[in-house]
């Protein structure tokens, strides 16, 4: 008896771990700020081993080995890093195969906002991360380890306001004229704190665009990336 090719796709935060699963939907669960992950870099690998395979054992039914999973990244992230988040993964879900994504990247898939230039914000717990994406692809990023937990929004404003004036300097002018033009995309923790999305129009003179689901659009598009990597024709 065959089975349906199973992808997962993780979003592991610094406050909140997320899977989701074909035919299963999601599960999650805290992380503890700091604990497990800080500033978007996994500090306990076992750790985070565990609480993803509890999560998994939360789905209504089994889920078998992962033929791909799909697991955000935050933007810049280094070797070290993502060498860190491939042993969590392969700890928890032993896949066939392990792929990555920008969490802003995924959370403008997430969106439905891949075409043309756009500008992402992704505001979460510890972290800031600020995008060009032309063409669903990300040509410039900036990111500030300060987050929603760790206070003041003039400050998380101020952070934004200097991460565009830096993709500003990265030759990309054109591009990220047309994408402010059109107005921030929002996700993350951030987008639904009081009053930031209204700081943040304030502060850059742009329209904010608030992800319909913000805490959840990278995970939706980290799993709309896994389906599309399993209907690779070069996959099998």
């Amino acid at each position: 008896m065959t089975t349906s090719p199973v992808a997962l796709a993780v979003d592991l935060g610094s406050s909140t771990a997320s899977v989701w699963a074909t035919g299963r939907g999601v599960v999650s669960a805290p992380t503890g700020v700091g604990a497990l992950v800080r500033r978007g870099r996994v500090t306990d690998v076992d750790g985070c081993v565990a609480l993803l395979t509890q999560l998994v054992d939360r789905f209504p039914r089994p889920a078998p080995v992962a033929d791909v999973v799909v697991a955000c990244r935050p933007v810049l992230s280094t070797e070290a890093d993502q060498e860190l988040m491939r042993r969590v993964i392969d700890g928890a879900f032993a896949p066939r195969r392990t792929l990555f994504i920008d969490t802003v990247r995924a959370a403008a898939i997430g969106s439905g906002a891949t075409a043309g230039n756009l500008l992402v914000v992704d505001i979460g717990a510890q972290l800031t991360e600020t995008a060009l994406l032309e063409h669903g692809r990300v040509t410039a990023a900036q990111r500030a380890d300060y987050g929603i937990r760790d206070g003041a929004t003039g400050l998380l404003t101020d952070i934004v306001a200097q991460h565009v004036a830096n993709l500003r300097a990265t030759g990309h002018a054109e591009a990220l004229a047309e994408a402010t033009a059109r107005g921030i995309l929002l996700t993350g923790d951030g987008a639904l704190h009081p009053g930031l999305p209204e700081a943040l129009a304030t502060t850059l003179d742009v329209h904010v665009h608030r992800a319909a689901d913000p805490r959840t659009a990278a995970l939706d598009g980290a799993g709309r990336a896994a389906m599309s990597a399993l209907r690779h024709p070069g996959f099998a």
